[in-house]
Formats: structure tokens, sequence, C-alpha cells
């Protein structure tokens, strides 16, 4: 899929995140920060695939799942859906200075 997406017209204003639920906790080494009764639980990798992702870029912030959320919130000027959403950090990082996903 990702590769038919690239290979589109839309590709040069997406950014696909990809993450997933590894429930044991075998990617770090450090507990994940508890943030609330619901979580964070396990931390879990993520890979952000755009053309305005920054290359060979490892971040070391810490987000959650819903950091995908305040993303889109905070690129589109939206208002936060949750508590949680509004406290967590959003991944304008991982995207170059020059990206239409800046904010």
């Amino acid at each position: 899929m990702i590769r038919t997406i690239m290979a589109s017209p839309l590709w040069r204003s997406t950014a696909i995140i990809v993450a997933y639920d590894e429930f044991g906790g075998r990617w770090d080494h450090v507990s994940p920060p508890v943030v609330d009764r619901w979580g964070p639980g396990s931390r879990i990798p993520a890979v952000v695939v755009s053309p305005y992702a920054r290359r060979r870029f490892v971040d070391h912030t810490v987000y959650d799942t819903t950091s995908i959320l305040k993303f889109i919130d905070t690129r589109w000027k939206l208002a936060p859906l949750s508590t949680r959403d509004a406290a967590v950090n959003d991944l304008s990082k991982v995207f170059s200075a020059r990206s239409p996903f800046d904010s």
C-alpha cells in the first residue's frame, strides 16, 4: 500500500505513520511513563513515511499513540478532543522545516 501511495500524485502531501501495539515490552530498555489510569502501557515502535520526514532521524521525544492525534490537532489548528491529546507532544519534530505539515 505504501508503494502505491508513493507512486501516486498524493505522495507530495502525504504522511504515513506506522505504529502498532507490541504488548510485552520488547522494544525498549526502560519502562514507559505512567500518564493516567489507561497507560500509555507498553512503549511502541513507530515509523513515519513521508517525503518530508527527516532522513535518518531517530526522535527521542516521549510520545504516545495520542501524539498522532495531537499532530493532526496542531497541523490543522483543531481543538483537542480530550485532555490526553491536549497534554502530549505532537510529531512535528519528525518533519523537515520545509514540510507542508508545519503548523
